[in-house]
């Protein structure tokens, strides 16, 4: 009988090496294509990104596709900008251009409380997908990065206050 954690399986939620360092190259590369300066958290294999230089809208799974919708169908610009499912809580995180602000604005975050939407903090964390939460489906892209493009926190919360209305 060995007391080494490593040859344990009563640790289920540690992950392995393999995962840490799939986790750790995926990293590289949303911070080399994408401008995503996230962290792997050693413990976990997630990949953490500080809400910051990039903002976080998160809202239900429904009201995503309509905002997803109304923003490829925008006159100026037909792309999305990142999208990150969590299809176990049926939601959807937005990826933005720097917050901002908005989160102090009471009448906007009265308009998000309504339809379970929220401005993430800055300072706060989203976690990116990993080739780990893709395998198991845990968190996966809607609309994947490309290169640094992200549309500005403005525009997709006004996509929400349309989409909120109509």
């Amino acid at each position: 009988m060995s007391l080494s954690r490593t040859e344990s399986d009563d640790h289920p939620g540690v992950p392995d090496y393999t995962a840490i360092q799939d986790a750790l190259a995926r990293c590289r590369s949303y911070r080399k294509d994408h401008g995503l300066y996230g962290i792997v958290d050693p413990a976990l294999g997630r990949i953490m990104l500080e809400v910051g230089a990039v903002g976080a809208v998160v809202m239900p799974a429904a009201l995503g596709k309509r905002v997803r919708t109304s923003l490829v169908e925008s006159p100026t610009e037909s792309r999305p900008g990142p999208i990150i499912a969590h299809p176990r809580s049926s939601r959807w995180t937005f990826l933005t251009g720097p917050t901002d602000n908005s989160y102090l604005d009471t009448v906007l975050f009265a308009d998000l409380f309504r339809v379970c939407a929220s401005v993430a903090l800055p300072g706060s964390h989203v976690v990116l997908p990993s080739p780990t939460d893709e395998n198991t489906g845990y968190r996966s892209w809607i609309a994947p990065p490309e290169h640094d493009f992200r549309r500005d926190m403005g525009e997709v919360l006004a996509a929400i206050r349309a989409c909120a209305s109509g």
